[in-house]
């Protein structure tokens, strides 16, 4: 990754097999376009690299199994045929996938880790309908539950002004969800320019990074890390000061901890799975019971 724009030629390839391709997507590009205008696309990149697997069945050539922000960079994943898109797509319905980012937030963030518990909904007010906002502000509708865990990594300053780099790990899929809540806790991503109502236009870029996306297929996991575009080698703007804890073994632990997690989920579906069934005799030992029941009563009036 690099402060250059992007460019057709320029796609980063960071995992593939049969049934995926993960690419570290570029800051200044899009997934995908409709619009006849937009030359620079991942989909245009994938069809220069890749023609013979783009798939002229599906309107794109190739599925894109999430999204990422037009300004945001790092890991996207792209399954190459019908069965590999449904098996990543029950993952993400499940919310078994893992995924974190990085990123520079304006200010310094006090509490070094949180969880930024807050509804987002669509921001209905005049001006502001391509943006979400958070519950309780005017204008904003259907609001639904919203987490984000939030570890700060390392304190600096860029171009002069304090951030801090933290990694961020969205428990919900919300749109525009990281930028919100940062937005909220009065630490704004350094370069949103949506999110800052324009204010923030110095830096090339915004700073948000898709580091890490583990999708937990069968039998084998797909595990890929973006790199860390966000180093004084690539902008010397960023000069960090002091450092909390490293990145590779945050996201270990953030790793260890979803592992944790889904383990807890086995075994509350199991014991789920078991408690109905235990209904289910129940209730079949109770019909059997009353059957028995109302045939002997029946045979009595029969009698009488």
């Amino acid at each position: 990754m690099s402060s250059e724009p992007a460019r057709i030629e320029s796609l980063r390839v960071l995992y593939q097999s049969d049934d995926y391709i993960v690419v570290d997507k570029h800051w200044d590009i899009r997934i995908d376009s409709k619009m006849w205008y937009e030359k620079q696309t991942v989909q245009m990149q994938l069809q220069h690299h890749f023609p013979h697997l783009a798939d002229p069945s599906t309107y794109y050539g190739f599925r894109f199994c999430h999204q990422l922000d037009f300004s945001t960079s790092g890991a996207l994943c792209v399954a190459l045929n019908k069965a590999a898109a449904g098996r990543a797509y029950r993952c993400f319905k499940d919310r078994t996938v893992t995924k974190a980012y990085l990123s520079l937030l304006r200010g310094w963030v006090e509490n070094e880790t949180q969880t930024l518990d807050f509804a987002i909904g669509k921001n209905s007010m005049e001006g502001k309908t391509h943006m979400m906002c958070i519950e309780g502000t005017e204008g904003c509708e259907n609001p639904k539950p919203s987490q984000t865990e939030l570890i700060v990594l390392e304190y600096g300053v860029y171009d002069g002004d304090p951030v801090t780099k933290v990694l961020l790990q969205p428990l919900t899929g919300r749109t525009h969800q990281l930028r919100v809540h940062c937005s909220e806790i009065g630490h704004p991503i350094v370069g949103d320019f949506t999110y800052s109502l324009g204010a923030d236009d110095s830096p090339y870029r915004m700073m948000l990074h898709a580091y890490l996306l583990q999708i937990p297929l069968e039998p084998q996991p797909l595990l890929v890390t973006g790199g860390d575009p966000f180093n004084p080698a690539v902008d010397p703007k960023w000069v960090p000061q002091r450092s909390l804890r490293t990145l590779e073994a945050t996201a270990e632990a953030v790793l260890e901890h979803s592992k944790t997690k889904e383990k807890e989920r086995v075994v509350a579906r199991s014991e789920g799975e078991k408690r109905k069934k235990s209904k289910q005799r129940r209730t079949g030992e109770d019909s059997e019971e009353q059957r028995r029941v109302c045939q002997e009563w029946l045979s009595e009036w029969a009698g009488d």
